[in-house]
C-alpha cells in the first residue's frame, strides 16, 4: 500500500473507532508508531469540523454509511475542503486507494463517487453551509454555542468557535536548562527552524512553525524545553513558589507544571507532584525523567478523598503544605483548539460531574494546607461554574480562607488557551 494512502487509512481508522465509541483520540493516536504528523492533523481536523464535515456528506449522500466508510469519506472531504496543502486530485485519489487498500471495493466505488460530485459542487457546498446554522458552519454542539452566545453574544460566541477550529501552533516553554529564549531561538535558528517568541509570554514561551518533530528539536533530549501553552504558566504565578518551601501539585501529571514549579523553588524544598491514575503518573516519571527533575516526589494518591490523600502522602510529607496546586479536572473548554473532541463530550451532566470533583479536591485539600499556607486551583474551562462560581461557593463554606486574586485567560483575545486560577489564603 502507498505511504499516502496508508496514512489516510490510519487515519480513517481512528475516526471510525471515535465514531463508534466515542474513544479518547490521543489514546487511539499514541498506538502509532511513526508518520504521526500528517495522521494526527487528519484525525483531528475530521473531529474538529465534525459536524460541518458531517452535514456536507449528508447533501452528498443521505443514507450514512457504515462506521469505516463514513470515515473515509469525512477524511476525503476535510482534505478537499478545509485543509491546506493537499491538491484535490490527491485527496480523491488517495483516499480511494485508502479505501480499496482496506478490501473495500464497493467502498472505494462510494468514497470516489462523493468526492468526485463534492469536487464538482464544491462551491455551491460551501455557499449553502454559510448559510446554515452557527452550530453547523461553525461546527459546535449547540449547547456550548447557546451557553457562550449568552455570556458574550452572537458575534463573541463566534469569535471564540473560529478559534477553536484554527489548528493550533505548537508552543514551548524555554526551561532553566538553557539560557533562556534567544539562546534557544539561536540553538533553533542554526539547526534550521525559524522559531519566535510566542506574543503572549515572549520572555518564556516560543511558537514552532508547522512541519517539525517535537523529538527532533535541538535540546530535546537535554531538557531545554517543555511542550506548554503560555496558559499553563498562569497558575504557577499565582502558586509564586518559593526555594524552601513544602508544595505539593495534586493532580500533578503529565508533569508540565510541576517542571515549572520545580524550576521556581530552585529544586529546594519539598515538592510532592501527585496523581491517582496509574497510567498518567507512568507519563509524569516520563517526563520528570527526560528533565532530569529527581527533585520532585511522584506520589500515587486521590486527591479528592482525605483519608486517601492522607495515605498517598510520603510519610516526611505530612504536616501541611505552604503552598497547593490543584490543577482540578474539568470540562477543557478552553482548550478546544488542541482537544477538539472535548467539545463533543461536553453535557450540562458532565459539568454537574466536573464541579462535583472539583468540590471534592478542594475540600480534601483544604485540610493539608498549612497556616498562613495558599492554595491556588486553576481549571482550563470557560465555564462560570468551574471557575468564578466555584471558588465563590466553595469560599462560602469555609470562612477560614479567603480570595487573594484571581486570573483568567479568555481566547482569542489571549491568544493563548483558556484557563483561570484563583489563589486561596488560609489565615494564621
Amino acid at each position: 500500500m502507498p505511504e499516502s494512502a496508508r496514512e489516510r487509512l490510519e487515519a480513517a481508522r481512528i475516526i471510525a473507532a471515535w465514531l463508534k465509541t466515542a474513544a479518547f483520540p490521543d489514546r487511539l493516536l499514541d498506538r502509532l508508531s511513526s508518520k504521526r504528523s500528517f495522521i494526527m492533523e487528519l484525525a483531528y481536523g475530521v473531529i474538529r469540523g465534525w459536524r460541518a464535515l458531517d452535514w456536507i456528506r449528508s447533501q452528498l449522500a443521505p443514507r450514512k454509511p457504515r462506521p469505516q466508510l463514513d470515515a473515509l469519506a469525512l477524511v476525503g472531504l476535510y482534505q478537499m475542503l478545509f485543509m491546506e496543502g493537499v491538491p484535490e486530485y490527491a485527496a480523491v485519489h488517495e483516499t480511494v486507494a485508502a479505501a480499496r487498500a482496506a478490501g473495500d471495493a464497493r467502498g472505494a466505488g462510494f468514497v470516489n463517487a462523493l468526492l468526485r460530485r463534492a469536487q464538482t459542487e464544491r462551491a455551491s457546498l460551501m455557499a449553502l453551509l454559510a448559510r446554515q446554522p452557527p452550530g453547523i458552519r461553525l461546527s459546535h454542539p449547540d449547547i456550548l454555542l447557546d451557553r457562550w452566545t449568552g455570556r458574550h453574544g452572537g458575534d463573541g460566541a463566534a469569535r471564540l468557535c473560529e478559534w477553536n477550529n484554527t489548528p493550533p501552533t505548537t508552543t514551548l516553554r524555554v526551561t532553566d536548562r538553557i539560557a533562556g529564549v534567544p539562546a534557544f531561538l539561536a540553538a533553533l535558528d542554526r539547526a534550521g527552524v525559524q522559531a519566535a517568541p510566542h506574543p503572549a509570554d515572549p520572555g518564556r514561551f516560543v511558537e514552532l512553525p508547522h512541519g517539525f518533530r517535537v523529538a527532533a528539536l535541538p535540546g530535546y533530549a537535554e531538557g531545554w524545553f517543555a511542550v506548554q501553552d503560555p496558559s499553563t504558566a498562569m497558575a504557577v504565578d499565582l502558586l509564586a513558589p518559593k526555594p524552601g518551601e513544602r508544595v505539593l501539585d495534586a493532580c500533578a501529571a503529565p508533569g508540565g507544571k510541576a517542571i515549572l514549579v520545580s524550576e521556581r523553588m530552585e529544586r529546594s524544598g519539598l515538592l510532592v507532584a501527585m496523581d491517582s491514575s496509574a497510567d498518567r503518573l507512568k507519563r509524569l516519571r516520563e517526563n520528570l525523567a527526560r528533565f532530569r527533575d529527581d527533585f520532585a516526589r511522584v506520589a500515587e494518591g486521590r486527591a479528592d478523598d482525605p483519608a486517601l490523600l492522607e495515605k498517598g502522602l510520603p510519610p516526611d510529607a505530612r504536616g501541611g503544605f505552604d503552598a497547593i496546586l490543584v490543577d482540578a479536572p474539568c470540562t477543557n473548554t478552553g482548550v478546544l483548539r488542541r482537544r477538539p473532541d472535548a467539545r463533543w463530550r461536553f453535557t450540562e451532566d458532565r459539568l454537574r460531574g466536573a464541579v462535583r470533583k472539583q468540590r471534592a479536591l478542594l475540600n480534601a485539600l483544604a485540610g493539608v494546607v498549612a497556616p498562613g499556607g495558599r492554595i491556588v486551583y486553576s481549571t482550563c474551562s470557560l465555564e462560570p461554574e468551574e471557575n468564578e462560581e466555584q471558588v465563590r461557593s466553595w469560599l462560602k463554606e469555609h470562612p477560614g480562607l479567603s480570595m487573594e486574586e484571581e486570573r483568567a485567560l479568555r481566547p482569542p483575545g489571549s491568544r493563548t488557551d483558556g484557563a483561570y486560577a484563583a489563589r486561596l489564603v488560609l489565615r494564621c
